[in-house]
């Protein structure tokens, strides 16, 4: 999530590689991603895109996850969420 980069998701550019998903690396996110904004893309239950700020990363079963917290609106107001997403659903700020 640097400026510079094609703004496309890390699952975006692996899968656009040409290398096997079976036999493709799964780089590590770069340290200095963490702390920056990003784009919150469909979330579970609140579809559409949101601006976030992007906590930390973790290497789950499926790939990398990033913790993000963002806000959607509510008929009460908005709502503050902290959640753990796959890095495909994160993009660049």
């Amino acid at each position: 999530m640097n400026r510079g980069r094609s703004g496309r998701s890390l699952g975006d550019r692996a899968a656009s590689s040409g290398i096997p998903v079976d036999r493709a690396p799964d780089p590590a996110p770069a340290a200095d991603d963490e702390g920056r904004h990003c784009w919150v893309r469909d979330p579970p239950e609140t579809p559409g895109t949101w601006p976030g700020l992007l906590v930390e990363w973790r290497r789950g079963d499926d790939g990398w996850q990033g913790r993000v917290v963002y806000t959607v609106p509510r008929a009460r107001g908005p709502v503050l969420v902290e959640a753990w997403l796959p890095a495909a659903r994160l993009e660049p700020r």
